[in-house]
């Protein structure tokens, strides 16, 4: 084999690889259904044209029939005028009515049993067309359905890519940075524009309050001893100054004063005992 020959069945292979691959199923079908269509109309048109033979044939067949019975007729007259010859060329014309007539005849049979197989040859394409159309639905309904199945498979497997979760870690790494940073811009604007004494207070508020709570809690449910009555201080008799005195913190006042700050020193060493048990 010459190189043009093998380059030529070479390109030749390339082409039917393309045109397979370029194959529709579902509008190959179609093309398919439409061809059958077009050839059983075909088909119809031969056998009616078969049929319009035959029915020719059998009407040829009757006229020569009754070409040969009508000089028949006219030997018989000719017989009856005492006219022998005439009556003879009377029958020659019969006669070759009649072998017109076989023949016609002969014919008329061979193209009836031609037009009976061709119909039943045509209810045989019918047949099998329809066939086809079935098959057609059913197989652009596999096709439909594997192109589904293969459309999520595509997606399951996307979504087992590693880069999505890659993803997903990235976007959840940006979130968290806008988070702390959203959450520092929060202290810094607090810490130069609030009052940093008032909130050390109040979150040392919310502690204690807390700490008072489950306290409660546990002496509710007998966790804890119950908290013992205050004792109950005498009342010093109050002296009555000659003269207006310089107003100043009584006793009592000054005692709950100390407690408070006592209370207060107490829950701080709690909270830096608790950040260094962290």
């Amino acid at each position: 084999m010459g190189i043009f020959s093998r380059l030529a069945q070479l390109i030749k292979s390339n082409l039917n690889d393309l045109i397979s691959k370029s194959e529709d199923p579902e509008k190959m079908l179609n093309q398919v259904v439409l061809d059958m269509n077009n050839q059983l109309v075909e088909a119809k048109k031969q056998v009616a044209s078969s049929i319009a033979d035959e029915k020719r044939l059998a009407k040829q067949f009757e006229q020569e029939m009754a070409h040969a019975a009508e000089w028949e007729r006219r030997a018989m007259m000719a017989l009856r005028a005492g006219n022998e010859e005439l009556a003879k060329e009377a029958l020659a014309r019969k006669k070759e009515h009649d072998q017109l007539a076989e023949t016609y005849k002969d014919q008329w049979s061979k193209q009836k049993n031609a037009v009976d197989q061709l119909k039943k040859a045509l209810r045989m394409l019918n047949d099998k067309i329809e066939e086809a159309k079935r098959k057609k639905n059913v197989l652009i309904a596999r096709k439909k359905r594997a192109e589904a199945q293969k459309a999520i498979q595509e997606t399951m497997h996307g979504l087992r890519d590693q880069s999505a979760f890659e993803t997903f870690e990235r976007m959840a790494g940006k979130i968290d940075q806008l988070e702390a940073e959203a959450e520092a811009a929060g202290e810094i604007q607090e810490e130069y524009t609030g009052d940093i004494l008032a909130s050390k207070f109040s979150s040392l508020e919310r502690s204690a309050g807390a700490e008072d709570d489950l306290a409660a809690l546990k002496r509710k449910m007998g966790m804890l001893p119950p908290e013992e009555a205050p004792p109950v201080r005498a009342e010093t008799p109050k002296r009555v100054e000659a003269g207006p005195q310089p107003a100043g913190p009584s006793r009592t006042e000054q005692d709950e004063l100390a407690a408070a700050l006592e209370e207060l020193e107490a829950e701080q060493q709690q909270q830096e005992q608790r950040k260094a048990g962290r």
